[in-house]
């Protein structure tokens, strides 16, 4: 296997994901996960941007940056056949790939110059400070293709389990709703796509699992096809 070749960082994106744990699986999955995008270096230029707030989608082109000293692999086990299939890498969208790039399309909310020159987008899969290599507008006459089909994901996947939050977590996200809004339909929408291990799902566990969201750390377990969020607390290292 050969080196993995660099990319010019024009942008890093920040995002409600410190780890991969939890992040949604593609774009768009969950609609109120906000990202700022943060022109780097050079690329901090306004004229580069010009224009951009005439387009509702944007084209992320990125770096897998936390596989940057994996190796890539020849097949890969997608999360959508289970975990139990494998299937070539160019066939999917992992992220052990030769080019460590990614693609995602996120919806442009806010074009922002204070405090700073950033970009608010929608629906982003990206874990947070994740370098942009390039951005490009979503154009959909061309990009949005209607007799397209992929029997691998022939639809858009469906929640699997139904949320619910204790006394305890409620009162967390109802004294700190100026701190962190929206997170109950954040939350929602990452945990009900049951983002445990494959392997996991086929049988009772009884495990409490931690997923990171921000600067907190939210306690959750699965009981009778349901997540059931314990806590949130601030995550302590």
């Amino acid at each position: 296997m050969t080196n993995k070749p660099t990319s010019q960082t024009i942008a890093h994106i920040h995002t409600p994901f410190p780890e991969k744990f939890s992040v949604p699986r593609q774009p768009g999955l969950a609609a109120h996960a906000e990202g700022i995008i943060k022109p780097y270096g050079d690329y901090d230029y306004l004229a580069a941007f010009s224009g951009i707030e005439q387009h509702s989608h944007l084209w992320l082109l990125f770096e897998f940056h936390h596989n940057a000293e994996s190796q890539w692999q020849a097949q890969v086990r997608p999360p959508r056949l289970g975990g139990n299939q494998k299937v070539g890498v160019f066939a999917t969208r992992s992220p052990f790939r030769p080019s460590n790039i990614g693609l995602s399309a996120v919806k442009l909310l806010a074009v922002n110059h204070e405090p700073y020159f950033h970009l608010v987008v929608a629906g982003a899969d990206l874990v947070d400070n994740t370098p942009i290599i390039d951005i490009k507008p979503y154009i959909p006459y061309c990009d949005a293709i209607s007799d397209a089909t992929s029997s691998l994901a022939p639809s858009a996947p469906q929640p699997s389990l139904s949320v619910v939050f204790s006394e305890p977590a409620s009162h967390f996200m109802d004294h700190n709703a100026t701190s962190y809004p929206n997170l109950r339909e954040l939350i929602s929408e990452l945990l009900g796509f049951d983002v445990r291990p494959a392997y996991k799902k086929q049988k009772a566990d009884a495990k409490i699992y931690a997923s990171r969201l921000y600067d907190l750390d939210i306690h959750w377990r699965v009981r009778d096809n349901c997540v059931v969020v314990e806590k949130i607390v601030r995550y302590c290292p």
